[in-house]
């Protein structure tokens, strides 16, 4: 494999669910920072996006910092990340507040740090450049860090297409359900519904539970669900 190759697959290679997130120090719109130290004991949303001053781009920023506040109840700190430097970040920024309105926003400061990454260190060590889509620009990745700087998910748009903020909140409030009352969320779940408990891991388990008239709802040994309270779940997970 010649120099370019290995160029080429370094920028591939990213995180994998499960892995300590990779260290860095930045300087960003907010002051240095250091990840994921700095965010030890929360989580934390890191995520690029392909360059300032576009129009997706500008759009979703405007659409995370109008939901900062939303996240930060759920204990999550959110940290945007371009191969921009930092006066165009800023010029962008302040574009963004004293000028743009969007889907009824308008006036929108962006107060969460966005890194300046211009040598695209940190965007190669978290894999956001993608050679087929662009050599130049990051995807618009989506790191999701839990309080003790592990990787948990991670999601990749395209360039042409603006993330939906609803599932990034979902995905988030799930993880935490599934962490603080052990237990799994199915498909479309949201707080409220029935979330799904481990499959049984013996026989006699199984037929315990399907013989059971507890809180179980069972369809067949390894597919129980129970019900967990919508206020129950946010009570534990929110900030007050």
């Amino acid at each position: 494999m010649n120099t370019l190759e290995n160029t080429e697959q370094e920028k591939l290679s990213l995180p994998r669910i499960g892995d300590k997130a990779p260290e860095f120090t930045a300087t960003t719109t907010q002051g240095e920072i250091n990840f994921p130290s700095d965010y030890k004991g929360k989580w934390s949303i890191l995520f690029s996006h392909p360059a300032d001053f576009t129009p997706v781009c500008t759009s979703e920023f405007m659409t995370f910092a109008h939901l900062e506040e939303k996240f930060e109840k759920a204990n999550c700190s959110l940290i945007g990340l371009s191969i921009d430097g930092l006066y165009s970040h800023i010029a962008w920024l302040r574009t963004i507040k004293d000028k743009i309105e969007f889907n009824g926003m308008k006036d929108i400061e962006v107060k969460f740090p966005l890194i300046e990454d211009i040598s695209m260190e940190i965007a190669t060590k978290y894999g956001m450049i993608q050679p087929g889509e662009s050599k130049t620009q990051a995807v618009r990745a989506v790191f999701f860090v839990d309080p003790k700087g592990i990787v948990r998910a991670l999601i990749y748009y395209p360039l042409s297409l603006g993330r939906n903020f609803d599932e990034l909140y979902r995905a988030l409030i799930a993880m935490q359900t599934s962490d603080k009352f052990n237990v799994a969320t199915p498909a479309d779940w949201n707080p409220g519904d029935d979330v799904i408990v481990s499959p049984a891991g013996s026989c006699g388990v199984a037929e315990e539970r399907m013989t059971s008239a507890d809180e179980l709802d069972c369809k067949d040994w390894f597919f129980c669900t129970k019900k967990l309270d919508k206020d129950v779940v946010l009570d534990t997970i929110l900030k007050k």
